[in-house]
């Protein structure tokens, strides 16, 4: 115990930076995975026949194929074929490359969850505003777009709290995450070797980083019920 203890701060700074990564890496997910899956979503909808099956197609691969080997395609891919990697080096490098994996991943499982809202939404309604004078611009902007955010917090929440989880993935490319963190003193870190228990604290990150978003998304979808 009074090991534990001694090896206590040295474990903590290091899971701390590992989970500043995670942080980084969620938030880049978000940011980038929000308007390019309502994008996709678009062209899976569109009335130009090309454009729709090549929207339905990369969004079936994607869907289809674990992220864990899109991201080793990603990030390997340009330096062992092309003999570029476009992505740099170090740990800076792996960070663009996982964002870009989980972006691309995230974004297609969100513009299946659009299509479905916007399509959930009465076509009489579109009808409506049409008779009104409204443009179609103005239709979506201010009658599909906010009955379809009500359609969509839920699965989109589901989607968000998977994400807090499947960050830990982009240690198969080395990235410093925190688990890689947690992992790194069974194999030998900064004098500790041979200690699992690192391991247990990072599932309180976990915990408690996904506890504080569910009850986040949770007001969310409280707030929205005006809809109903």
């Amino acid at each position: 115990m009074d090991l534990i203890l001694e090896q206590m701060p040295i474990v903590i700074r290091s899971l701390n930076i590992g989970f500043l990564q995670t942080l980084k890496l969620f938030f880049v997910t978000l940011i980038g995975a929000f308007p390019l899956g309502l994008i996709i979503s678009f062209g899976s909808m569109s009335r130009f026949a090309p454009l729709r099956w090549f929207s339905r197609l990369v969004v079936w691969i994607i869907r289809g194929t674990p992220l864990m080997l899109q991201m080793l395609i990603i990030y390997y891919f340009p330096g062992l074929v092309f003999h570029n990697n476009i992505w740099g080096s170090g740990e800076a490098g792996r960070f663009i490359a996982a964002s870009v994996s989980f972006i691309i991943n995230y974004s297609c499982y969100f513009s299946e969850i659009y299509r479905g809202g916007i399509q959930g939404v009465p076509v009489g309604q579109e009808e409506a505003g049409l008779v009104l004078g409204m443009t179609k611009s103005q239709i979506f902007f201010k009658i599909t777009l906010l009955q379809m955010i009500k359609r969509i917090v839920p699965p989109i929440s589901n989607e968000i709290i998977t994400l807090v989880k499947d960050t830990s993935l982009a240690r198969i490319i080395a990235l410093q995450e925190i688990i890689w963190a947690g992992q790194a003193f069974m194999k030998g870190s900064q004098g500790i070797s041979g200690a699992i228990w690192p391991l247990f604290f990072t599932a309180v990150y976990y915990l408690a980083f996904s506890g504080i978003l569910t009850i986040i998304l949770g007001k969310l979808e409280k707030k929205l019920t005006y809809f109903r």
